[in-house]
């Protein structure tokens, strides 16, 4: 959820907390495993998303799904209604517990990790039923909460250099949870145990920056498996009073930054001034980054790219994927033109590219490059070409190599490398590049493609 643009009257759905500065360590942020990109299945429902990890995610690589959240929520066929949650019961638009148990189940069969979008920094906005049949009253969820579990300021945020605006008032009028109580404390990390219980292996934690560190530090705590995977969301503003880097010791940040330059990158200035992406650019350490070139917020806000922008989203994905810095999200949703609007079907995917559902994570110039990544692992950048303008190439070490033309023309050049000599698949279209004892090869690129060559990928 966002805590500044909405998409409509109460669209919270981002939340607020990216990470800075981190002890220096491995070069990938922190999922656990091999495989650290996460496919992001925005508003899929469970039975979608279990189908999905079978058939697309664990054969090609996927470490990670991310699923929007599980939790009961206020009525209505709007995106955000799932931020607004109204009990900790998994009754929600997406599917009940035997579905979602079934889906974590599914995944862990096909070797995908699951994280699960987590609310729990607020509640509802205002009063009725639930998904799941409870009834509710803003400040009242019988069973949970009452009014004395809120925090007493009642007012809109509106004053981002105020700590205690920020931390303690209302984000878009949404009920604020007093999280240094310890009745709120035992409460969410109920919750969050009980989604651990089902075998979830991570969290989103959605809206992070409206609460304080040292909350969810405590929460975090008090889990069954107190070191599990945190990815905090965080939106990084200057001079404002809470900034991200109050975070990483919690866990992974979601680096906002990133996916806003490489906006401007894409579209107003040279790819060349990529050469050192991530920390040169003063974001936060990469071990503790979360990555993406867009997610639900910013494609609506219009802060990031997103698929509307075609092949310059593309080539901005091949990018992320290539280049070794923080762990990376693939934003998967539909089309829109209502920001509001809610999943077509109401979750259930039959099939990609179908009633609207855009399955960015299934682009094969996207979807190839997760192989790229996992191969590519632990190897620096090398190789670094460009032309000062938008054409670039670099190199993984001896593990592989990648060319982007995001030029207007095509562009045919001899490229050197480290790889060893022999024939390599270009996975960005399925041609085979020859690399000679040299290491170097001759390739033409189209305007707006790129090539992808990795180590023991030699036919397509």
């Amino acid at each position: 959820m966002t805590s500044r643009t909405l998409s409509g009257a109460l669209a919270l759905a981002a939340g607020a907390s990216i990470a800075l500065a981190a002890p220096a360590g491995s070069a990938y942020a922190s999922p656990p495993g091999t495989k650290d990109v996460t496919a992001v299945l925005f508003e899929w429902n469970f039975a979608s998303v279990a189908r999905e990890c079978t058939s697309t995610l664990g054969p090609n690589g996927y470490g990670y799904v991310q699923v929007s959240p599980p939790a009961e929520h206020i009525q209505g066929a709007q995106w955000w209604t799932s931020y607004q949650p109204v009990s900790y019961r998994i009754a929600g638009r997406l599917g009940d517990a035997g579905a979602f148990r079934n889906m974590v189940d599914t995944c862990h069969a096909a070797g995908v990790k699951v994280v699960a979008d987590t609310v729990v920094n607020h509640m509802s906005a205002g009063s009725g039923t639930g998904t799941g049949g409870s009834s509710y009253t803003k400040y009242d969820y019988p069973g949970l909460y009452s009014s004395f579990d809120f925090d007493d300021c009642t007012a809109t945020i509106s004053d981002y250099t105020n700590r205690a605006n920020v931390q303690n008032c209302e984000l878009v009028t949404l009920a604020d949870l007093d999280t240094g109580e310890e009745y709120v404390r035992s409460a969410i990390a109920g919750y969050m145990n009980s989604l651990l219980g089902y075998g979830v292996d991570g969290f989103r934690i959605d809206a992070a920056k409206h609460i304080p560190a040292a909350d969810l530090a405590h929460i975090k705590s008090r889990l069954d498996n107190p070191s599990v995977y945190w990815k905090q969301e965080a939106i990084f503003g200057s001079g404002e009073a809470v900034q991200p880097s109050e975070y990483t010791g919690n866990g992974d940040v979601q680096e906002f930054r990133y996916a806003f330059d490489l906006k401007r990158v894409f579209t107003n200035e040279n790819l060349a001034y990529l050469k050192n992406y991530g920390e040169g650019w003063g974001y936060m350490n990469s071990s503790v980054a979360g990555v993406f070139v867009d997610n639900h917020d910013t494609e609506r806000n219009g802060s990031t790219l997103s698929y509307k922008d075609n092949a310059t989203y593309t080539l901005a994905n091949v990018f992320m994927l290539a280049y070794p810095y923080g762990a990376p999200d693939i934003n998967s949703g539909y089309e829109f033109t209502d920001h509001d609007a809610g999943p077509p079907n109401g979750g259930a995917v039959s099939a990609c590219w179908q009633s609207g559902w855009k399955c960015q994570h299934a682009w094969p110039e996207i979807m190839r490059m997760v192989a790229f990544r996992n191969a590519t692992r632990g190897a620096a950048v090398t190789d670094w070409w460009d032309n000062g303008g938008d054409a670039i190439a670099f190199g993984r070490g001896a593990k592989g190599f990648v060319a982007i033309n995001h030029e207007s023309s095509g562009l045919s050049r001899t490229y050197q490398t480290s790889l060893a000599a022999g024939t390599y698949c270009n996975v960005q279209n399925n041609t085979t590049v020859t690399v000679d004892g040299s290491g170097r090869f001759t390739a033409t690129l189209g305007a707006h493609t790129a090539l992808a060559i990795y180590a023991g990928k030699s036919s397509c």
